[in-house]
């Protein structure tokens, strides 16, 4: 296999960002150190499609430290940093991702990133399954097993189970306590938030923002954007959650009634149109949106573009959509996800937790993998409890142990 990246020379930039990452992920090193003796993964295969940045580098150095053949794959073509490709590569991993790429490219690198004749794989957002159960069947017979990290990628995984096309077990890493409760609430209102505010240098106190959505990423949208002094508007389809965001401090209404109000527009649902031609023809003049979800399908591009007169560049991963009526309406990384689109991704401490799960589950599916039905299964609890021990050891903090007589009372009641 050759890897498929921008520019070799871009290693040692790459490097720098990877060793970065490692120093602040001490769950993940001590995956890696306990088993780079053990080498459990030695003869597996094992194909990532995730966003390569240096936390996903250091994933996937930890596997090949434990004896896996490893091939990466880009799963969103503007989050692929071009110099953590190259230094991958040049460590041994076959990398498969251009910064910028186009639809066909993005593809094609997920497509030639599977001559690694995969029997474990991790995904983020079901494209390397959908490649898998449609132009590459003949790859099925080997696999195990595999990972999904997203929710949109779980809603497609379900999706295919429920109509008896999936065709190997997965593991359900984002619903992992120690994935989504931190993942996709501290690391995404934290990660998204940094992006908007280095990319568009605007004040956020005072500002109205709405948040489309309030499963994990949405509260953690909200709460980092109330922190920041702004008034926050939820928009939601489940009653219980448009609840919980009143009583969380947040106003809750339709869209199109919040259309009219926002400032900052994020969506977090991971379903289409959340923001389309209705919502488009209020907005204020000025007004930035963005996405928080994986797809690049929750703002309508489409609608967008029929109203506008121009599209011209406003700054760095931002379009400014000069509307035929004057206004203008700015579109942060192309309606892609915006903390990766526009920024660094998470932070380290956060995909440290994430990954370690990923290693965990990927531990569990070669061990139990072939016992396992070809649905969308849980993340066993003594992998997330081992992770969370280990996280707390690593922040030097000890929790209680129940006493022999509180045992009794809890288990024999």
């Amino acid at each position: 296999m050759k890897s498929m990246i921008k520019d070799p020379s871009l290693a040692a930039a790459g490097l720098l960002k990877i060793e970065w990452a490692k120093n602040h992920m001490p769950v993940l090193n001590l995956f890696s150190e306990r088993y780079s003796k053990e080498k459990p993964f030695a003869g597996s295969h094992i194909n990532i499609c995730l966003h390569i940045e240096a936390k996903t580098a250091c994933l996937a150095l930890a596997l090949r430290e434990m004896g896996a053949e490893v091939a990466l794959a880009g799963c969103n073509p503007l989050s692929t940093q071009d110099d953590v490709a190259a230094a991958l590569a040049e460590r041994g991993v076959n990398v498969f991702g251009i910064h910028g790429a186009d639809d066909d490219l993005y593809f094609e690198c997920i497509d030639r990133s599977l001559g690694n004749n995969p029997d474990l794989i991790i995904d983020d957002g079901g494209d390397l399954v959908h490649l898998l159960h449609t132009e590459k069947r003949a790859l099925m017979d080997r696999i195990i097993g595999g990972c999904e990290e997203t929710t949109t990628g779980l809603n497609r995984l379900r999706a295919m189970a429920s109509k008896n096309e999936l065709c190997f077990p997965m593991i359900a890493v984002n619903d992992a306590d120690c994935k989504h409760l931190f993942d996709n609430r501290y690391g995404t209102g934290q990660s998204a938030w940094t992006a908007l505010m280095s990319s568009t240098n605007l004040l956020v106190a005072g500002s109205t923002v709405v948040i489309a959505g309030y499963g994990w990423v949405g509260r953690g949208l909200a709460l980092r954007a109330k922190a920041l002094g702004a008034r926050v508007i939820v928009t939601e389809i489940d009653e219980v959650k448009a609840l919980e965001a009143i009583m969380d401090g947040h106003d809750t209404m339709s869209m199109n009634e919040a259309a009219a109000l926002g400032d900052f527009f994020i969506t977090a649902t991971g379903n289409c149109d959340v923001l389309r031609k209705d919502h488009f023809e209020v907005m204020k003049n000025g007004a930035v949106l963005s996405n928080a979800g994986h797809f690049d399908v929750e703002i309508n591009k489409e609608d967008l573009k029929m109203m506008t007169s121009e599209i011209m560049p406003a700054r760095e991963n931002i379009e400014a959509y000069c509307l035929k009526d004057g206004r203008k309406i700015y579109l942060m990384g192309e309606g892609r996800l915006v903390n990766l689109a526009c920024g660094m991704g998470h932070p380290v401490e956060i995909m440290d937790m994430s990954f370690a799960v990923q290693v965990g589950s990927l531990l569990y599916l070669k061990e139990k993998g072939k016992e396992l039905e070809p649905v969308v299964n849980p993340v066993p609890r003594e992998v997330d409890k081992k992770i969370a021990a280990l996280k707390l050891d690593s922040l030097g903090k000890s929790i209680d142990v129940l006493t022999e007589k509180q045992e009794k009372y809890w288990f024999n009641r």
